[in-house]
């Protein structure tokens, strides 16, 4: 039997909240949910894979079901296998995804093709009757390392939220593990912005770290005033400042900023990454690359980036991506990332672990489920299961 991809779904979901960072509100906030239906049984049942896109970018069932669905199931099916014949090739999928497309301008192509990918990965690994994060380490010849730092991302401004409530926010986070908290920066007055990071430093005092995100609010001049206050504070790290392509206000800022800083989640492509390495001023023995492959056209793309990372001398634990989802996670634990970013409150079902997965000191330890895990975690299993029946 040749190994087929029988259908592709998507559906839109929302994922709205009243919530805003320095940007954006997330009132009309909706994701993508794909499967990837494949002629494959495993004890009984059809090995489907899931995937989704992370929040901050909309759903793209558009370009799902118009463009991108139908060019992998009108393909050969033998022209999307592996050298073995036996499973799917994550990478020749890909390439029928991107048959006919231009290079650069990715606008939100790269995050439908990411989606999908995500989908594939989780089928090829449930196939290979592993999790994806052992799969990786074993095709990478690593060792794999269930162990994975988090951090809990929050702190957003939210109306009638004064710093009390923030503060019991960030309490809450530590209550459950975590020892670094994020919280957004750039939706307020220096002046305001500056007493809810005392309110919050005070508040976790040395059981923690905060990092900060300003989500590429700001111009020069306000990304050098926040720097100026800012490092005078032990943060984890300063994220973000300006729009993510301008990477000589990144370059600059660094004269400003000693501390740590972290941004990437907007950029899309190994080109970008290169382009920030290159002239974006980042550090490699202090800063954080936070590419978020769910956003930036999947795993396939993710690995050209962690080699062109490593190119320009930078090492993968370096990267903490943006996103909080497990595809990350596996990619963390098999490829030796720095971590992941968790959002414990925000975003539900698709943020978050397995049942029954616990942080400890700032740490969890991966579940050894098949591919990506979401079977693992039943308030989303709930809706993949919905959209593959």
């Amino acid at each position: 039997m040749t190994v087929r991809i029988v259908d592709i779904r998507e559906v839109t979901k929302p994922i709205a909240s009243p919530i805003r960072n320095a940007y954006i509100d997330f009132s009309k906030m909706t994701s993508s949910l794909v499967a990837v239906v494949t002629n494959v049984v495993r004890d009984g049942k059809t090995v489907v894979g899931y995937g989704f896109n992370s929040n901050g970018r909309y759903g793209q069932g558009g370009l799902i079901r118009e463009r991108f669905a139908q060019r992998v199931l009108e393909a050969d099916p033998k022209t999307l296998l592996d050298e073995s014949g036996d499973n799917l090739d994550p990478h020749k999928v890909w390439a029928t995804l991107m048959m006919n497309e231009k290079p650069g301008g990715h606008g939100e192509r790269s995050v439908a093709v990411g989606t999908i990918d995500m989908a594939v990965w989780d089928a090829v690994a449930k196939i290979a009757g592993k999790p994806l994060f052992r799969l990786l380490a074993e095709q990478h010849k690593r060792e794999a390392d269930p162990r994975v730092f988090v951090y809990a991302a929050g702190g957003y401004y939210y109306p009638g939220k004064d710093n009390s409530a923030l503060r019991a926010e960030m309490r809450g986070y530590l209550d459950r593990g975590y020892n670094v908290v994020k919280m957004k920066i750039g939706g307020a007055p220096l002046e305001e912005d500056r007493q809810r990071i005392e309110a919050v430093l005070k508040e976790i005092g040395s059981d923690a770290q905060l990092a900060v995100d300003a989500n590429g609010r700001f111009d020069l001049e306000t990304a050098i005033a926040y720097a100026k206050m800012l490092r005078g504070y032990p943060l984890f790290w300063y994220e973000e400042a300006g729009d993510p392509l301008d990477y000589s206000l990144q370059a600059a800022l660094a004269e400003f900023y000693p501390r740590p800083m972290a941004t990437g989640e907007n950029l899309f492509s190994h080109q970008d990454a290169r382009n920030l390495i290159k002239y974006g001023g980042m550090r490699p023995d202090r800063d954080w690359l936070q590419f978020d492959c769910a956003l930036s056209y999947g795993l396939v793309e993710y690995l050209r980036t962690l080699d062109v990372l490593k190119t320009h001398g930078w090492s993968p634990s370096r990267c903490i991506p943006h996103g909080g989802h497990q595809m990350s996670l596996n990619i963390a634990a098999g490829l030796g990332l720095g971590g992941n970013e968790s959002y414990p409150d925000l975003f539900q079902p698709y943020g978050g672990f397995p049942d029954g997965v616990r942080v400890e000191n700032g740490h969890i330890t991966m579940p050894d489920l098949p591919g990506i895990g979401f079977e693992g975690k039943s308030d989303l299993y709930k809706e993949m299961k919905a959209l593959a029946s």
